[in-house]
């Protein structure tokens, strides 16, 4: 744990630089909803992959610029200039495969809402919440949090089974923890529930 100037306890990566104490004390860990919030958690958390988490936090602007405000209807409908587009904007990370993946699950996302309705994704996503009371002890130290759960193995299944790429369940795990479905904030920590 570490802790502030004015006694505030704080998972020891969530104080390491400015932005993120803003991003450990003003979102991590707390509930998202709608389709495109959580559409976009999804996204950078894959965008994420193989980079650190701080690369894809400052490039976030360039990345809701470039991706529309991850409005689903938007990115469903980007075609080859948009690609093309993205791979030249470097203001976001340029990988091809996570480009691909991200108008791919768009249009995953928008298929699934096209059946199921406007809330389609986000009661998707909320249906591999653990119970909180068959989650096991709040994590005590940063050695304790795990990178996967038979729920974000479950989500990631899901997500593939209905045409999403680039969703294993690290990733989900990931997107899990950002959007609130679970709190993984230490035992001592301000934010910890």
């Amino acid at each position: 744990m570490v802790v502030d100037d004015v006694g505030r306890a704080r998972c020891p990566w969530g104080a390491s630089t400015p932005d993120y104490v803003r991003y450990h004390d003003d979102e991590w860990g707390r509930p998202v909803h709608g389709d495109d919030a959580l559409f976009e958690r999804i996204t950078l958390e894959a965008f994420q992959s193989g980079l650190s988490w701080l690369t894809i936090l400052r490039k976030r602007p360039a990345f809701r610029a470039a991706f529309a405000d991850f409005s689903i209807a938007s990115v469903a409908a980007f075609g080859d200039e948009e690609a093309a587009r993205l791979m030249a904007d470097a203001g976001i990370v340029r990988n091809r495969a996570k480009i691909t993946a991200t108008i791919q699950n768009a249009r995953a996302a928008h298929d699934l809402q096209a059946a199921e309705g406007r809330t389609a994704l986000d009661r998707l996503v909320w249906s591999f919440a653990p119970d909180p009371r068959r989650e096991s002890a709040r994590p005590r130290t940063s050695a304790d949090l795990v990178a996967t759960t038979a729920e974000s193995t479950a989500l990631a299944k899901e997500l593939k089974r209905r045409g999403f790429a680039f969703v294993g369940p690290t990733t989900a795990y990931a997107a899990m923890q950002a959007c609130g479905l679970v709190d993984d904030h230490l035992v001592g920590c301000h934010r910890a529930a």
